[in-house]
């Protein structure tokens, strides 16, 4: 009994990504047949799955240790200030970029002179402390604990295509029942490389990327209004401009995608034993 538990647990130890994945994913999508049956309204996918996934990953596989690392990620705030400024004025501009793209090419924004600074921040507000909204939900997990796992056997460039894979794949709920159109999952992909690079870029802060991540989904592009064909054509824009932010970072700061800092990475003898998905 003892050696099935030691063996049990020295599994996931060296298997802690693929762990992580399935439970996140398990716990997501669990949601589905109460939701396709009319019995969970408005909840395609539980959002605050890889926090749990997480959680429960490093409890099982790393005990205290694995929080106290996880910990100084989540809280790591001794960032220079422009960082803090990418991460809440980069989603916007990347938002005001596509929708002035679009009203150049002949769209009409009938809501965007409806918006108001207070309604910008209580949303900004509210998403910071909602676990069952994409930030606090997603980014200990995703962020906070599978890109360090990534990252202490793989360069960056490459675990931000695998994290964006996996990423993407797992908002396919929202594709399934109507709550997100079909080109969110690849522009989902190519944005986790400004996830991956930001969360580097200093030196592994959660909490860059979860304003960030609040900031993207506090202004978006729908935020213009627009509607019918000029909507879709926002959303194939919106990608090409968050492609052409992303090809920027790999053009000009090739270094931060050449290796991760060691404080952005899973170190340890646990991920000294890691073994690939």
């Amino acid at each position: 009994m003892r050696s099935s538990i030691w063996h049990k647990n020295h599994w996931l130890k060296n298997h802690r990504l693929l762990a992580f994945f399935v439970l996140a994913y398990a716990i997501a999508w669990s949601s589905w047949p109460l939701y396709a049956a009319g019995l969970m309204p408005r909840m395609e996918f539980l959002p605050v799955a890889p926090l749990a996934a997480a959680v429960i990953v490093i409890a099982l596989a790393e005990g205290r240790r694995g929080f106290r690392a996880w910990a100084r990620r989540l809280v790591r705030w001794r960032v220079g200030w422009v960082w803090y400024a990418v991460a809440l004025l980069l989603p916007a501009l990347l938002a005001l970029a596509t929708g002035y793209i679009n009203i150049a090419l002949g769209a009409s924004a009938p809501r965007l002179t409806d918006l108001s600074w207070s309604g910008l921040l209580t949303v900004f507000a509210v998403r910071l402390v909602n676990p069952m909204d994409g930030p606090l939900g997603e980014e200990p997990g995703f962020r906070g604990y599978a890109l360090p796992v990534l990252q202490a056997t793989r360069p960056p460039l490459h675990s931000a295509a695998i994290l964006g894979v996996l990423v993407a794949f797992w908002h396919l709920p929202l594709i399934l029942f109507n709550g997100l159109s079909p080109i969110g999952l690849p522009t989902t992909f190519i944005i986790t490389f400004l996830y991956v690079w930001l969360f580097n870029r200093t030196g592994g802060s959660v909490l860059l990327t979860y304003l960030f991540h609040n900031s993207q989904g506090t202004f978006t592009v729908g935020s213009f209004g627009f509607a019918g064909a000029a909507a879709d054509r926002a959303e194939l824009i919106y990608f090409a401009v968050v492609l052409a932010a992303v090809l920027a970072t790999v053009f000009f700061d090739r270094k931060t995608w050449r290796k991760a800092p060691r404080s952005a990475t899973a170190v340890g003898p646990f991920s000294l034993k890691m073994r690939p998905m």
